[in-house]
């Protein structure tokens, strides 16, 4: 699996680590707590969306907010896809609530990884087909594989060898030796060798992704705000040429001391840092409060002049998005309407999701359902992946 990390001359790599540390910094700083929660819900979502994508998997948005919201479709298999994507975003909150095993860079949490989210699968995902002989194995959550795998052109290491080469992984990346800018350049590399090795029978990339987030909060660069998944799904060819380019063995005397390709490896890592950047920085301008709250104002003065929205909504909104929540209380002064007809307006917007409330007398916060995501954050999704009028169930 030599070797582990990537050489980095002219300091490419030092430069995208410290712009993505910067970026996700500026990021985490740029919406309230609360707000940042609720955007966070969305983006868990929006990364299940892509991870699928990258597997293969098209599950609808309106479908995965529906399989939270414990709605299932009858059709088997869009149900099934409602599971997998319910079961991608449970385990994503557990790590971005602090609920997951700590250290990330660790055999017990990798496995960890795979248990959580394969034992929320139906059972018609935890069976996988040996394309070259026809034989069917089950998936066993949080177990190692305990036969032969090739993917691609790629032959994974053999069982036997699973336990050690993780240990060396664990060992190689969580080293004191290595600075903070090379741990970040590390998540890129151990994205890479944890695919490499292919410990499970299925749901490896799965793994793998949520496996990478969890490493980059651990070191502080990563956070709900953003998702790594939205760019390698949209250079999907590139990133899975680039894994395979890294599969191979070293080239020649100029290509490194290790067993694998050198110049491989760093290629991957590149690309992989560099889409990093690229999405916090799409993130930081969709969330730029002044350009969100102009979104937010044109589209609440289209909803009131086809009137689908009263009047007085539109400051209920502002506030949700500048002081993260309020009262249900403080509706009257915010309008101007008197008490009773600053209540409907809050329950209206409530009613639509728009705003959200655990009970009848909880503050009030900004809710994003998922007819108005390409509204309020365009191109978060792919325009068709949106519906552009509200989802009736």
């Amino acid at each position: 699996m030599e070797p582990m990390m990537p050489e980095d001359s002219g300091h490419r790599l030092e430069d995208a680590a410290t712009d993505l540390v910067a970026k996700s910094n500026a990021l985490a700083a740029r919406l309230h707590p609360i707000l940042r929660g609720t955007v966070g819900d969305l983006v868990r979502s929006m990364n299940c969306y892509y991870s699928n994508l990258i597997e293969g998997h098209q599950t609808l948005p309106v479908d995965i907010d529906r399989a939270m919201a414990g709605d299932f479709h009858d059709e088997p298999e869009r149900r099934n896809l409602q599971l997998e994507a319910r079961a991608h975003i449970d385990v994503q909150r557990l790590i971005d609530h602090g609920e997951a095993p700590v250290p990330v860079l660790s055999v017990d949490f990798i496995l960890w990884l795979h248990r959580k989210f394969c034992e929320q699968l139906p059972e018609e995902l935890l069976w996988v087909t040996n394309p070259d002989t026809g034989e069917r194995k089950r998936v066993i959550p949080g177990e190692l594989r305990d036969s032969h795998v090739r993917v691609g052109l790629h032959v994974a290491p053999d069982p036997t060898d699973l336990r050690p080469f993780l240990d060396r992984l664990v060992e190689a990346y969580s080293s004191n030796h290595l600075s903070k800018l090379r741990k970040v350049i590390g998540i890129a590399a151990a994205h890479h060798r944890l695919l490499w090795i292919h410990p499970f029978l299925d749901g490896n990339g799965r793994v793998a992704r949520l496996f990478s987030h969890a490493l980059m909060r651990e070191l502080g660069v990563g956070s709900e705000l953003w998702s790594v998944s939205r760019g390698l799904a949209r250079s999907v060819t590139e990133y899975k040429a680039l894994l395979m380019a890294a599969d191979g063995p070293r080239r020649g005397d100029l290509d490194g001391r290790g067993n694998l390709t050198q110049a491989g490896l760093d290629a991957f890592c590149g690309f992989f840092l560099d889409t990093c950047v690229d999405q916090v920085s799409f993130m930081e301008e969709l969330l730029e409060p002044p350009e969100l709250l102009r979104r937010m104002e044109i589209w609440s003065e289209e909803e009131i002049r086809a009137k689908r929205l009263p009047k007085g909504s539109w400051p209920l909104l502002r506030e949700a998005v500048m002081a993260g929540e309020f009262s249900r209380g403080a509706a009257p002064a915010l309008t101007g309407y008197e008490t009773r007809q600053a209540r409907t307006v809050l329950n209206t917007l409530i009613d639509a999701g728009y705003l959200v409330s655990p009970t009848a007398r909880s503050p009030v916060r900004l809710g994003f359902p998922i007819s108005v995501v390409e509204r309020w954050l365009p191109r978060l999704y792919p325009g068709t992946a949106v519906p552009t009028a509200r989802f009736e169930a």
